[in-house]
This record gives C-alpha cells, structure tokens and sequence, in this order.
C-alpha cells in the first residue's frame, strides 16, 4: 500500500481513521478558542450584574458546533448535510418527530411504574413549576446537544463509513455508556441501559436523517423525567419544586437512585422505540448505506 492508499480512499477522501484524528484535533482547538472568547465575556457579564452564569452545556455546544464546521467546511469542503445538520433536517415535522419518540418511550414506562406504585410522588419544596421547566430547558438542551454532536455528528459518520452502520452504531453506544460510568448510582445495569440509549438514539439518527431530531428526542427524554416527573436524570437530582417522584419498588424495574432509563421499564420503552423506529425505516432502508449523495457519503 502506498502512502497515498493509507491516507486516502480511491475517490480522493481522507480515510476514516484519518478523519477522526483531525476531528478530535478540531474539538480540541474549537474548546480552547470558545473559552478564549465566551469566559472574558461572561466574566464581565456576571460583574456587572452580580450573577453567576457558566453557560457551560452551552460553551460545549457551541465549540463543538464550530468543530464541525472546521472540517466539512474547510478541511473536507463538504456540506452540513453530509452529518444531517442542513435545513431538510431541521424540519419542523422531522423535529416534532424526534421530540414525540423521546417523551412517549420514556413517559409511558414511567407512567406504567406509577400506576403499579413502583413510583410515589412526594411533596417537595414549593415553588414554580413553569420557571424550573424553563430552566431545566436551558440546562438540558445544551447539554443533550453536545453529546449528539459529539457521539453521532461528524465521528459518527466518519465511523459509518469506516466500519459501516452496525459498527458505528455499537462503537458509539459504548462510548455513550462509557461516558456515563462516573454518574452518581452507576451500575452495570445503569450502564447497559445507556448503551441501548445510544442504539435507540443513534436508531432515531438514521431513521430520520436528521441530527436535530436526535438531539430533539435526547432533550425530550431528559426532559420528561426532569420536568414532567420530576425524577432524576441519569443518577443526578435536579430542582423539582412542589412535587418529587422518588423510587418505591425493585430496583431492577425503576431503575433506584439512576432514575426509571436504568431499569427495566425503561429498557422496554427503548427496545419499544427501536421497533417502532425499524418498522418503518427498514421498508425506507434509514439503515442501510447507500451511494454518496446529499447528505450521505461512502468510505
């Protein structure tokens, strides 16, 4: 093999193994320039008006968004579409889509383990519900969308076109859950319970061609558990004003201090979603690689 074939694919593009290493250069360089930029302005901010903003989930964001555009727009010279962020991907209907899968797989179980008294709502500090939605909102979209980006953007594709869908489907999913071990009341259920999150939202990803509404069923997911139910998320507790559901059954089924997406009712609700979502989508082959095109690529 040639120096050239190690670099490069017979059409002229970098190799996979390649374009992740320039990503992950591309991340670190776009983190270090926010922060340059973002924290003197926040700082001043927060002087002048005697608060104490991070927008952290947000500073994430935003340098991993710039990442993306250092290599589609100025390494490889290729579109947004090719990681699904172009505007036929952001769709309202696609959106609302993604938003809709999120909530239902992980409400219904949450319901279904209220409804049996494995769940008990509590009373908690008063205060208003609407604000710490909103709230919640703002902490938890940034957040989900860093991890969407990070997990099923461009490293996403550029590991489709390497290994193919599966592997970068498995590859992702345990890099999620990996993500995730530090969490407070990680267990090895937890854990598993997270991959098959990855699966399912990775599943959302390629049924819809749209990394929004990834990022849309991610946010709703988070979100119904926090503001809805009032639930921790993920093993962390967040401001549930007037009302808290605390864990009261198996551990095994809600999912204990984790929350109910580390148990088995919310394992259920995913593996629901994902066969919901290959019911359609494989009539549509959403899981198959097809020729380069708009918004789609091959190795």
């Amino acid at each position: 093999m040639t120096g050239r074939e190690l670099l490069l694919t017979p059409t002229g593009r970098l190799r996979a193994p390649w374009r992740l290493v320039l990503f992950a250069l591309a991340v670190l360089a776009s983190f270090v320039l926010v922060s340059a930029l973002l924290d003197p302005a926040l700082a001043a901010i927060n002087r002048a008006a005697g608060t104490r903003i991070t927008a952290v989930g947000w500073r994430e964001a935003l340098a991993l968004l710039l990442a993306h555009a250092l290599m589609l727009k100025w390494v490889e010279r290729r579109s947004f579409a090719d990681v699904w962020l172009d505007r036929g991907a952001a769709r309202a209907r696609v959106v609302t889509r993604g938003f809709a899968i999120g909530a239902l797989a992980i409400g219904l179980p949450s319901l279904l383990l209220l409804g049996v008294h494995w769940l008990a709502p509590e009373r908690s500090a008063s205060g208003s519900w609407f604000g710490a939605a909103a709230l919640l909102a703002l902490t938890l979209a940034p957040a989900a969308l860093f991890e969407e980006l990070l997990f099923r953007g461009y490293a996403f594709q550029a590991l489709r076109d390497g290994i193919g869908v599966a592997g970068a489907l498995v590859a992702t999913s345990l890099l999620f859950a990996a993500a995730h071990w530090q969490n407070p009341g990680a267990n090895a259920e937890a854990l598993v319970n997270v991959g098959i999150a990855g699966l399912f939202i990775g599943a959302v990803l390629l049924a819809t061609r749209s990394l929004y509404a990834a990022w849309a069923m991610h946010f709703a997911w988070n979100w119904t558990m926090a503001a809805l139910f009032h639930m921790a998320v993920s093993g962390q507790a967040l401001p549930t004003p007037g009302y808290v559901v605390r864990d009261a059954g198996p551990d095994w089924a809600t999912g204990g201090d984790w929350g109910p997406e580390g148990g088995a009712a919310g394992a259920l609700g995913m593996i629901g979603g994902l066969l919901f979502l290959a019911r359609g989508a494989g009539r549509r082959g959403a899981f198959t690689v097809r020729p380069a095109g708009r918004g789609e690529t091959t190795a």
